[in-house]
């Protein structure tokens, strides 16, 4: 039986392809997309969304837009790797979806309430539409299955030396989900990172070929430029479509219990994820944390539900 699923996102070239894994994925079931201010502004993610999903032939899923920026900082963005209009690389065609007119947290609780079962929530961007469902509407917090997170890190950042960007972005945000007491998964740069879009795994991708996985060749390419200027790696590392995977394919990806917190004050070292895996400092573990990641398996079940799609 397939897992009810809302992705909030902020695309992104691998928000779009993780919106792509959640819709072809056999064992998801894509409720609703929300849209939050991350990588570009909301304009961007908003569109960029119902672009990703109306390429991949995806209907019936409502898009919403949510949160312009943070809970209480300026948004940060992060077009020097996703360009300008968040999705560099291929012409974008006009969305053949359109933007339910909902703000996303009102999509969030309806669709909650709609489910005959609790829905888990993938966010795959800052966590802040999460936190504002959470903030307005504790009483639906029973109706969330789970939540899991792209972001953090148990390592080092990649917006700043200590944080990851989503992360960096709301970090206000994160304190508030992770207090709520929901299960929740955080899946870092410590993992995604072994993700890394190498030129078998393009060729891979290609060759499913439906019209989803040219354009998704074509923003692969761009993004793998982008890092190789930007990191130094070439093969671009797919964040997000982890965090799918951890529903999608539980065995793919091993997870470790754990006690997290995010840092909300430091000078240098604002948005890192406190990960404390030895119990240093006496806390009750909150959290579940990404450690491993089976690639290959995880790369056959992306080339699957991107050969599943239009």
């Amino acid at each position: 039986m397939s897992i009810p699923v809302i992705v909030d996102c902020d695309p992104g070239h691998d928000d779009a392809v993780a919106l792509w894994l959640a819709a072809g994925h056999p064992a998801l079931d894509l409720l609703a997309v929300t849209t939050v201010g991350g990588n570009v502004p909301l304009e961007h993610t908003s569109r960029n969304a119902r672009i990703v999903l109306s390429v991949a032939g995806v209907e019936g899923v409502p898009v919403a837009a949510g949160a312009a920026g943070p809970l209480a900082r300026e948004l940060v963005t992060a077009e020097w790797i996703h360009g300008a209009n968040g999705l560099g690389g291929p012409e974008l065609p006009e969305p053949t979806i359109p933007l339910d007119p909902r703000p996303a947290a009102e999509l969030m609780a309806d669709t909650l309430e709609a489910s005959a079962e609790p829905v888990a929530i993938i966010a795959t961007g800052p966590i802040t539409n999460v936190a504002v469902l959470l903030r307005d509407r504790p009483d639906l917090a029973p109706r969330i299955r789970e939540i899991v997170w792209m972001g953090g890190s148990t390592e080092r950042g990649n917006a700043t030396p200590y944080a990851e960007f989503n992360a960096l972005v709301d970090p206000e945000a994160l304190a508030l989900v992770l207090s709520s007491g929901i299960r929740f998964t955080m899946v870092g740069l410590n993992v995604t990172h072994l993700a890394l879009v190498t030129p078998s795994v393009r060729a891979g991708l290609a060759a499913a070929g439906t019209r989803t996985a040219a354009f998704g060749d074509e923003l692969l390419d761009f993004f793998c430029r982008t890092n190789a200027e930007v990191f130094g790696m070439p093969d671009g590392p797919l964040h997000d479509p982890v965090a799918v995977a951890v529903l999608a394919d539980p065995g793919c990806v091993r997870l470790r219990r754990t006690r997290l917190d995010v840092e909300l004050a430091g000078t240098e070292t604002l948005g890192a994820t406190s990960v404390d895996f030895d119990g240093m400092l006496g806390r009750e573990p909150n959290a579940w944390v990404a450690v491993d990641l089976d690639v290959e398996r995880f790369w056959a079940g992306v080339v699957d539900a991107v050969s599943r799609l239009a």
